[in-house]
């Protein structure tokens, strides 16, 4: 797994050593352009352009698109593993922490959209070996979904015959989804959170009748 702390190899200018103030104003501006035109319809003269700069002087931060791009995929998918990982690692049972990745998942719509956007859509544009590193942050993000999904398999809060692997990509299908459409709907982020977290966890939870018995067998044991 990837440390939380990584950044995309290679970048000097933006996401190492350079602190000038326009930085993530530049990187901000690259995630809005990439999100609105694509990354092959997106020029380094759109996001000048849209910067009020010079493109000789976006050069400075950014050396070519390709790097523009693997900075933003790159911002957007820390911002889910981060969020991820410290619920993981928290208090709570496993209801509780799968409830809250979900609404951390979908939540960077609200301020982080265009970051978002372009991770799910336009990642695949990027060179091989940059696609692979970025991949290694979405399967990190897999297995934490897994791993809590396991815990609730393993206290009896969540069926036993559940495929763990097959729900984690199909609650990460239905929250990577939402970009597509939020906005569209009328339906705030709070709401598509519950509503989804509603449906997850009624297809996760073992049945009443296992439970008791389960309870039952606890109470005995004590």
């Amino acid at each position: 797994m990837q440390r939380s702390d990584a950044r995309a190899p290679g970048v000097v200018s933006v996401a190492s050593g350079n602190t000038h103030r326009r930085s993530p104003e530049i990187i901000d501006a690259a995630a809005r352009v990439f999100a609105e035109r694509g990354y092959h319809g997106a020029t380094t003269q759109d996001i000048a352009d849209l910067l009020g700069i010079r493109q000789a002087s976006l050069y400075y931060y950014l050396p070519s698109k390709e790097m523009a791009l693997e900075i933003v995929c790159t911002r957007g998918v820390e911002d889910f593993f981060k969020a991820a990982q410290a619920i993981v690692a928290g208090p709570g049972i496993p209801e509780e922490k799968l409830t809250s990745l979900v609404r951390a998942h979908i939540s960077p719509l609200l301020d982080r959209g265009d970051f978002v956007q372009v991770f799910l859509t336009q990642r695949q544009f990027l060179p091989h070996k940059s696609r692979r590193w970025i991949g290694k942050w979405s399967r990190a993000i897999e297995r934490l979904f897994e791993r809590v999904i396991h815990e609730g398999v393993r206290k009896r809060s969540f069926r036993a015959d559940i495929d763990a692997r097959l729900a984690t990509l199909a609650i990460l299908g239905m929250a990577n989804a939402v970009a597509g459409w939020y906005g569209k709907e009328k339906a705030s982020i709070e709401r598509i959170g519950g509503e989804f977290t509603k449906l997850i966890l009624a297809g996760l939870a073992a049945r009443s009748g296992v439970r008791r018995n389960n309870n039952r067998k606890n109470s005995i044991t004590r």
